[in-house]
């Protein structure tokens, strides 16, 4: 360290004014989010780093609910063993039931750790946000954290039923040796996709209120996304029986019409305030050319 170094370190002032530079660069502190690309990049670095913490935390408590799981998911083909047919989880290598357990306990971490990333997420984000937009902001991730579980064990609930229909199409005298990495890579997916499927009508009504899709424009895409969720629903509970379909299909409607709604309602809200600003504005340019003409003919 050279002597100016040295210096500058014992110089209480140069210390409490690199502190003020360190304080007003942070985020915090800087609600125009106005920060350099180095400053960015430090902030997503910690936040990914905090979520990637909570999701290890989350994947130890994955393996403590291990075997739970397993007994529950794998309950369908122990019913149809129970009956008299050949039904059996079949690992295909010596390590398969470790790697098993492994890919288990992570997406387990990403569901409990939900809460965390998605708050790290709105953290990011947030200071770029108005106090306006930071009270919507907070609602969002209210609202999106229980969506996320609510569809994810919306699924879980669901696809024993879909096993069932599944292996029903078996002939008689026919066996199912079941490929674990197939079965539960089946199971995780859509447990996944119906977690996110709940989250975007969130998402929706977040880029309204940003001003960047209206609400008739999500609304005229009605009919390809009741198309989408049917597909997916049958997809999750295929067979004759359609109870399963509309029990997965339905949630999931209901979420994205509310959301249509809401944001036809906040499109109404913006265009009455924007025609008050309007007539205000006109009113003033009236009133200020009447002054204004009133002074000539004086």
């Amino acid at each position: 360290m050279s002597a100016t170094d040295s210096k500058s370190l014992r110089d209480p002032s140069r210390r409490k004014e690199r502190r003020n530079r360190k304080k007003n660069t942070s985020r915090r502190n800087n609600p125009q989010a106005q920060m350099a690309l180095k400053e960015h990049l430090r902030e997503m670095r910690n936040r990914l780093i905090k979520s990637a913490i909570a999701a290890v935390i989350g994947a130890v408590a994955g393996f403590m609910v291990y075997n739970p799981f397993m007994q529950y998911i794998t309950e369908p083909l122990q019913r149809l063993a129970d009956s008299g047919r050949t039904a059996t989880i079949n690992y295909s290598s010596v390590g398969g039931s470790f790697n098993i357990m492994v890919e288990v306990a992570l997406v387990l971490g990403v569901i409990f750790a939900s809460p965390v990333w998605l708050y790290q997420l709105w953290a990011f984000i947030t200071p770029a946000l108005h106090k306006h937009e930071r009270r919507y902001a907070m609602g969002f991730l209210a609202a999106a954290i229980p969506l996320f579980i609510g569809g994810c064990v919306l699924a879980i609930t669901a696809l024993p039923a879909a096993v069932y229909a599944l292996t029903a199409f078996t002939p008689e005298g026919g066996a199912n040796f079941v490929e674990a990495n197939q079965y539960l890579r089946f199971f995780l997916q859509l447990i996944l996709t119906f977690g996110v499927s709940c989250v975007i009508p969130v998402f929706l009504v977040g880029l309204n209120m940003l001003g960047l899709l209206s609400g008739r424009t999500i609304l005229k895409s009605w009919r390809v996304v009741v198309v989408i969720v049917l597909v997916i629903s049958a997809m999750a509970a295929p067979g004759p029986d359609p109870v399963t379909m509309l029990y997965l299909a339905i949630p999931l409607l209901v979420l994205f019409f509310v959301a249509v709604g809401l944001c036809l309602v906040l499109d109404r809200r913006r265009a009455k305030k924007a025609a008050k600003r309007e007539a205000a504005t006109g009113v003033t340019a009236d009133s200020a050319t009447s002054a204004e003409d009133l002074r000539k003919m004086g």
